[in-house]
């Protein structure tokens, strides 16, 4: 009779064995998740000359930016969907109370028809700049190595649309205290035609198609964003407060938090990354090809807020500090 070997049952899931503590709710609903890595040679399980899994073999599998193991990043924040959504409906909840409570003082009425003015060209045609921030973390997420670096862009990219929606509520309200200025119907115009727009547009149209998922993590946090929120962020809601506007510098507060944490898990996969030997050349490659694109557009957006003192000096310091601070 032969002998049979008894499996001793797992108390939890096998990638978490190893550990001798239970894991938490963030490594059990976050980690090795993706499947699409299971055999490198047909990701997707599907056939491997499909042209899905050509594009997931060159731009993620064959990037230039090598890990043993991708599975192994965390989120230093550990966010789930779950705590996302209780988080985030409390900062919801916050800026809707600031329009409320702005509302009801008319604030709007308060403000300079030149300041308003200022608004329909610097502020409200952000509504698009936020759809490609939208667009680019969710590409980025698409084709990232490991379900916890998906998970952050894809919360990443939901505070892009939440910046967008807190635009486009700004951009109904000042069309009503401000019939005359093109608030609603003139946005389109000032982000396609304005100098103050083209830096950015340019910028964001070759994030776009930035196909290598580790160039377009670059590319995006490291780069693009940096500019976003130094200048049309913060550098925007210094001049509203200069103008009488409380409103605006608050919510770029607001929305300056978040791009806080999406700073923390770009700088926690950055440093990551430089474990492995010839990635901080790669990264600092790529920081090289696309550092002049963005100080060309904080160069030309922040030219227009001559309110701020070196608003685009300031703003380019700012970005080049965080670049620092990764080690590189």
């Amino acid at each position: 009779m032969s002998e049979v070997q008894v499996l001793k049952p797992l108390k939890t899931w096998s990638h978490l064995a190893t550990r001798r503590r239970k894991p938490s709710e963030y490594e059990i609903v976050s980690t090795n998740l993706h499947y699409n890595k299971r055999d490198p040679n047909a990701p997707y399980e599907l056939d491997p000359d499909m042209w899905m899994s050509r594009w997931f073999k060159q731009h993620t599998l064959n990037s230039p930016l090598k890990h043993d193991d991708w599975n192994a990043f965390r989120d230093p924040d550990e966010v789930i969907y779950r705590t996302y959504n209780l988080m985030q409906d409390g900062q919801e909840t916050y800026v809707f109370g600031l329009f409320d409570q702005f509302n009801s003082r008319e604030h709007d009425k308060s403000l300079d028809p030149r300041w308003a003015g200022k608004l329909a060209r610097l502020y409200t045609p952000a509504r698009y700049l936020f759809h490609t921030l939208q667009m680019a973390s969710a590409y980025v997420g698409q084709m990232a190595p490991a379900s916890t670096i998906t998970n952050c862009n894809y919360f990443q990219m939901a505070d892009s649309f939440r910046w967008l929606s807190h635009t486009a509520y700004r951009t109904k309200e000042l069309s009503l205290a401000f019939q005359d200025k093109g608030f609603g119907s003139d946005e389109r115009k000032y982000w396609e035609d304005d100098v103050a727009w083209q830096g950015f547009r340019e910028l964001m149209e070759k994030v776009l198609v930035t196909w290598d998922w580790a160039e377009a993590f670059v590319a995006l946090n490291l780069v693009a964003k940096p500019a976003v929120e130094e200048s049309v962020l913060r550098k925007l809601g210094e001049s509203g407060r200069h103008n009488g506007d409380t409103l605006l510098g608050l919510l770029t507060d607001a929305q300056l938090i978040d791009a806080a944490r999406h700073r923390r898990w770009a700088t926690a996969l950055v440093k990551m990354a430089l474990e492995k030997p010839g990635n901080a050349e790669v990264i600092k490659n790529w920081i090289a090809n696309w550092e002049s694109l963005g100080d060309a557009a904080i160069d030309a957006y922040c030219s227009t807020l001559a309110d701020v003192p070196d608003a685009s000096e300031s703003a380019k310091s700012a970005t080049r500090e965080f670049r620092r601070s990764l080690g590189l």
